[in-house]
């Protein structure tokens, strides 16, 4: 049972992980079956033509989320990693939107909206998720690919990388905006073909 996740956004997220997952102590986990506990919207897939559209279309749909009542300490905005923070605060700069940058153990005061890496999402939940510069260069990160030695390093890298997209999608409850500059990630094309 899934008590975080509408069933929508979990499905969509799905896409990213195999049927088994395996943790490194060789633990093996069947994902096939789970349910969660209730409906919500689709995800929402934006690709926007260059880092302008991308603010002004993000900050949208902050605002429209505010309208719709949310308040900002409910709002969760990721980015793959601290390189691309500056386009995350100027999204929330542009939308007029106070934000609180998250550590390891903080959570948002409120009247703030959460900014954080992907790799600090674990552990949070918020009802409404952006995330965001999901640029084909980012996710998977272009330099990781680069490096790779052989076929069971790269697979490694791809698992990785769509795990960490996975763990941010899933922080959302009911709200899930993916965003990117074209070309987009193709993970998260893989969800936008599954829709």
């Amino acid at each position: 049972m899934n008590y975080r996740t509408s069933h929508q956004i979990r499905k969509q997220a799905d896409i990213l992980l195999p049927d088994e997952i395996s943790d490194a102590d060789g633990n093996t986990t069947d994902r096939t079956g789970t349910v969660s506990i209730f409906n919500g919207l689709p995800p929402e897939i934006a690709v926007h033509a260059d880092l302008d559209a991308e603010v002004a279309e993000i900050s949208a749909h902050l605002l429209r989320l505010q309208k719709e009542g949310l308040q900002p300490e409910e709002i969760g905005v990721f980015v793959r990693g601290d390189g691309l923070m500056p386009r995350a605060r100027a999204v929330l700069k542009s939308a007029g939107i106070g934000w609180s940058e998250l550590e390891r153990t903080s959570i948002p005061p409120a009247g703030m909206v959460a900014l954080a890496t992907m790799h600090l999402a674990k552990g949070l939940e918020f009802r409404a998720v952006v995330v965001m510069a999901c640029d084909h260069d980012q996710i998977p990160l272009a330099e990781r690919v680069a490096s790779v030695a052989d076929e069971a390093e790269l697979e490694e890298v791809f698992n990785t990388e769509r795990h960490l997209l996975y763990v941010a999608a899933t922080r959302a409850r009911e709200h899930l905006y993916f965003g990117g500059v074209a070309p987009i990630s193709e993970f998260v094309r893989d969800i936008e073909a599954s829709a």
